[in-house]
């Protein structure tokens, strides 16, 4: 009998090792990614039947790699596996479809059953959080490529290699960078930096 097919994405090879011994016993693990870019082109590549995903990883992060993927009719479930004991990043996680919102410290415990669940259908977030999201309020609305431009530069990258990454001019890098911060009130790119960490966009 044939194993439901799961896909991991995390850019610590310490966790990946970890979460291998829990899922394999059980699942496929059909591949691993170590950024968000890898994780479209595996999935894509793969077709899993569930994607266990880190939310804070390098180039792009989880939560708009899963967009990305949705939007070229990716049908994969989704759990998000994540460190950040934050509502906000629950609340966005779900607000996208997510079947679960698990954090890494009871990734022993709540793993396997948030992908039962995703698996059924239903939807599994861990304890410590799903008290709070009723309480949470909705963050500014951007789009993918303008989350996609926050992140790169909040990684320090330079205007010319965030043009190359994006595909489009250094010119309108710089341009996109200068017109999200005014659309978010933002002062300065320290002020970008700490938008994305709160956001989920970067690791602190």
């Amino acid at each position: 009998m044939s194993r439901f097919r799961v896909l991991l994405a995390d850019d610590h090879l310490i966790v990946t090792e970890g979460l291998r011994r829990i899922l394999e016993p059980e699942y496929e693990l059909v591949g691993i990614a170590e950024n968000g870019m890898e994780l479209i082109d595996l999935a894509r590549a793969n077709n899993p039947d569930v994607i266990v995903a880190d939310i804070t990883m390098p180039q792009l992060n989880g939560l708009d790699a899963i967009a990305k993927l949705k939007l070229v009719g990716c049908l994969a479930k989704v759990v998000f596996l994540t460190m950040h004991r934050d509502r906000t990043y629950a609340a966005k996680a779900l607000e996208m479809g997510a079947s679960g919102f698990v954090l890494k410290h009871s990734a022993s415990s709540d793993l396997l059953a948030a992908i039962e669940a995703a698996l059924r259908g239903e939807r599994f977030v861990s304890a410590d959080i799903s008290a709070c999201l009723e309480e949470q309020p909705r963050p500014a609305r951007l789009t993918i490529r303008q989350r996609e431009v926050i992140q790169l530069f909040a990684e320090g990258r330079p205007a010319k290699q965030v043009a190359k990454l994006l595909g489009i001019s250094t010119r309108t890098a710089e341009n996109h960078k200068a017109r999200i911060m005014a659309q978010l009130g933002l002062d300065s790119s320290a002020e970008l930096v700490q938008y994305a960490i709160r956001h989920g966009l970067v690791a602190r």
